[in-house]
């Protein structure tokens, strides 16, 4: 297992007692159709973990690999507009959340950060989210991906 994907899963242990079932893709799952392609799931069983640059905050958004994030419907969710939001830094990405593009799981950041959850994830049994490097994946119910990340189900999509 990769040094990253081992550490996420050794993170999951410490702080929540769980233990993720990580799989690794070597031909790498660094879209939604690439890890859909290579679990054998639903696209809208991914769980992406993109950062977002909300009027200066760093915000996770963990979106359904079936949907885009919409920025009018996140900076309304944060009481702003769609202009005060935008993709995070990559640098800052890795300071804040310890983890790279491409690997951000939606929980173990090295900061406590806000995080919202795509609300179509709740309507499957599994979803599939990134563990630590972007040819890493774990697959968890989707109630408790939203219990551990402390996050907020909300319309992601315009």
């Amino acid at each position: 297992m990769h040094p990253r994907a081992a550490s996420f899963a050794e993170q999951a242990r410490e702080a929540h007692g769980f233990d993720p079932a990580v799989e690794e893709f070597t031909e790498g799952t660094k879209t939604a159709a690439d890890a859909a392609d290579a679990i054998g799931c639903d696209v809208g069983q991914i769980a992406s973990s993109l950062a977002f640059d909300v009027d200066g905050s760093l915000v996770v958004a963990v979106t359904s690999g079936a949907n885009r994030v919409s920025e009018g419907a996140l900076g309304e969710h944060f009481g702003t507009t769609a202009d005060a939001v935008s993709m995070a830094d990559p640098d800052r990405i890795s300071q804040t959340l310890g983890w790279s593009i491409g690997g951000v799981p939606p929980f173990c950041h090295e900061e406590s950060v806000p995080v919202i959850m795509d609300e179509t994830l709740l309507g499957y049994d599994t979803v599939w989210a990134a563990a630590g490097t972007p040819e890493a994946v774990f697959p968890i119910d989707p109630e408790t991906l939203r219990e551990y990340a402390g996050a907020t189900p909300i319309s992601v999509t315009a």
